[in-house]
């Protein structure tokens, strides 16, 4: 059984910075791509980034693109996703996910398996 545990999430300031990660165990980390999405109240999950298998191709929403920056360290079965330049507008509860695929995906339909989620809260 494939299990993900997401960390990192907390109340910070607008412009501050936050690392989230999402330690995987179950199955062959490496053999998949990883993503993150997020849930605002009263909205629905949206995609913020993913990562393929090897790292080497990367996808972000327009919302976070140039501010958030996703990567992966095989060797740990970890994932994490760095955040700059925080806005309110990006606190949500974050969620790991792992996908079916090697390659990036977008679409929920794609993730197999998802994390509990971590609160970011971003004050203005």
């Amino acid at each position: 059984q494939v299990q993900l545990v997401e960390s990192g999430g907390r109340l910070v300031q607008t412009g501050g910075s936050l690392r989230l990660s999402c330690a995987a165990s179950g199955r062959t980390f490496s053999s998949y791509s990883m993503g993150w999405f997020r849930q605002a109240p009263g909205k629905e999950r949206e995609f913020v980034t993913a990562i393929s298998w090897s790292g080497g191709s990367t996808l972000y929403a327009d919302s976070v693109k140039g501010r958030f920056t996703i990567s992966r360290d095989n060797a740990k079965n970890t994932v994490y996703l760095q955040m700059n330049s925080l806005k309110p507008e990006d606190t949500a509860v974050y969620y790991c996910a792992q996908s079916r695929f090697m390659h990036t995906r977008w679409g929920t339909s794609a993730y197999d398996y998802w994390g509990q989620g971590t609160q970011v809260t971003v004050s203005s």
